[in-house]
């Protein structure tokens, strides 16, 4: 089981944020390489009493980030926050 870091909302400058898809940097990746092996995993946000699951979908970038798509939006307080990624 491995922990990341929810970034952002997926989105540009030119269209609207997808509050259902988000930016997660994994802890310890160091490049391409190592987040290729996580896209398919799944990615678990908690806070005290809410519990979202999602699954990580593609590679967003170069340094590594992954774009998860969650079952359902996550609130503007899951941004900087941590996730879980499990195989």
């Amino acid at each position: 089981m491995a922990k990341g870091v929810i970034i952002n909302y997926r989105g540009s400058h030119k269209t609207k944020k997808k509050p259902n898809q988000m930016v997660v940097v994994p802890a310890g990746i160091k490049g391409k390489e190592d987040s290729l092996k996580l896209i398919g995993s799944r990615v678990t946000w908690t806070n005290g009493k809410t519990t979202i699951s999602g699954t990580a979908t593609h590679l967003h970038g170069a340094k590594g980030a992954l774009r998860v798509r969650f079952d359902k939006g996550l609130p503007g307080e899951a941004v900087g926050t941590q996730v879980e990624i499990k195989k």
